[in-house]
């Protein structure tokens, strides 16, 4: 057995460390790997889209997606950027209904799809249901604590947010930029503004030296008032 083979082995995944599937043992692990698929999605491509019945979950290998919302007047909102080692389409696994969000690559992505009947399976396992449940609950808490904490910021202190949030979420590459390269709309998705919005304040805080700009990649600067923009203590 090769060693690509066994990297590909839930039992010898160090991915599976950073979600529910930690709680199982070794003989359920080699259940999922008997039938799991690892499927690869280029940057772009739907990992599934809103209002799809899901027939499993994603577990995310490598690369990055955006979950996202059209809302009712056809604008698009990112909720969340789920990285290596997330579990997707878990809840609407188990309440049984439709996603309500659409999932995107935002790079080349690898990801390993568990059928809903495996993972139904494990319903049995207390441990897995118990750390599944406690994943979902965290996940929603710190949604609404985030929703709540962003609707009370102007845009400025939006942005501000999000370049700390990514930058802190997501490293630097080898000239210290954001390893997470968005486009100027994502961004603007995910602070609720438009493009042309995001890209004059992001101009701004290049004029100010808050953060330097090379095409897309972004570079913080000075983090310390970037962090007080953010908590709203300079303007």
């Amino acid at each position: 057995m090769n060693k690509d083979h066994l990297d590909r082995r839930c039992e010898s995944c160090i991915i599976r460390e950073l979600n529910s599937l930690n709680t199982l043992n070794k003989e359920d692990l080699s259940k999922i790997s008997d039938v799991k698929q690892v499927i690869s999605f280029k940057k772009g491509e739907h990992v599934f889209i809103e209002g799809q019945k899901l027939k499993g979950v994603y577990c995310i290998k490598s690369g990055n997606t955006k979950l996202s919302k059209i809302s009712d007047n056809g604008n698009s909102q990112i909720v969340k950027i789920a990285s290596k080692g997330e579990l997707l389409g878990k809840r609407s696994l188990i309440s049984e209904e439709s996603t309500n969000l659409d999932a995107i690559a935002l790079n080349d992505m690898e990801l390993c799809f568990i059928p809903k009947e495996k993972i139904l399976e494990l319903s049995e396992n207390k441990s897995f249901m118990k750390a599944l449940l406690i994943n979902i609950s965290n996940e929603l808490k710190k949604s609404d604590n985030e929703l709540v904490n962003l609707a009370q910021k102007s845009v400025k202190q939006r942005l501000s947010h999000v370049l700390i949030y990514l930058n802190n979420e997501f490293g630097n590459d080898s000239e210290g930029f954001i390893s997470l390269y968005l486009k100027r709309k994502e961004i603007g998705d995910l602070i609720g503004a438009s493009k042309e919005g995001c890209i004059r304040m992001l101009s701004s805080f290049k004029e100010n030296k808050l953060i330097d700009i090379k095409g897309k990649r972004i570079k913080i600067i000075n983090k310390d008032d970037l962090s007080k923009i953010d908590l709203g203590l300079i303007s």
